[in-house]
């Protein structure tokens, strides 16, 4: 690309490097109200927005729907606790490419199976595991990202130079797009299948059933 395409692609690749996700010992311990959760949020993930000043990451109004659909269990006399954090975040990250549905099929299994503080292995657990991989996918992510700016830049090498630049860089957007689009495909592909892979708690046998394996033992 013709013009200030090394300030562009350093750009790019530093806007990766400040990408970070919250960690569990960043959140609060105390369960908290609504304000106070959609203050949080805007804090820590604004600079995650395309416009950090004005775009707002969680609205009482969004939060009431993720409830009202089953995302998020209701909150304890209105308070919310690291549990609930931990599964806003999740619905942050995915309702950029996921349906609500296909939101509420992810997660209901966690929810259903995790969250509590009952629990041996925790939603945090789950959190902590995911997000472990960060640093080394936005690595990844950094060499397709500057592989795919090279290749755009070796297209519409015929054209004048004065609609090589707009072109050029349709040609990376389009690359971006395309790469996009394929694995939004597959996380759907995969979300439809997830109803043969639900968890579910181990089940302890009925009295019948107990009552039939010792006849069983007995005849034989």
């Amino acid at each position: 690309m013709t013009i200030d395409s090394h300030d562009l692609l350093n750009s790019i690749l530093k806007s990766l490097d400040r990408i970070e996700h919250i960690k569990p010992t960043d959140l609060p311990n105390i369960e908290l109200y609504m304000d106070q959760v959609t203050t949080f949020m805007d804090e820590r993930l604004k600079n995650t927005t395309r416009n950090p000043g004005g775009d707002k990451i969680l609205t009482k109004t969004m939060i009431n729907n993720y409830a009202k659909n089953n995302l998020l269990p209701s909150p304890n006399k209105k308070k919310y606790s690291k549990e609930h954090m931990l599964l806003l975040i999740f619905i942050y990250y995915f309702k950029g490419v996921m349906s609500i549905g296909d939101i509420q099929t992810l997660l209901t299994p966690l929810t259903e199976k995790y969250f509590g503080d009952d629990k041996d292995f925790k939603l945090e657990d789950i959190y902590n595991e995911v997000f472990s991989m960060e640093k080394g996918e936005v690595d990844n992510l950094k060499k397709d990202v500057v592989r795919k700016f090279r290749v755009a830049e070796k297209t519409f090498q015929e054209c004048p130079d004065s609609e090589k630049e707009f072109l050029q860089m349709f040609s990376f957007i389009c690359q971006l797009c395309f790469d996009i689009y394929i694995k939004k495909l597959l996380v759907e592909k995969m979300i439809d299948s997830m109803n043969q892979l639900v968890l579910e708690p181990e089940k302890k046998p009925t009295k019948s059933k107990v009552k039939d394996n010792a006849k069983s033992k007995d005849a034989s």
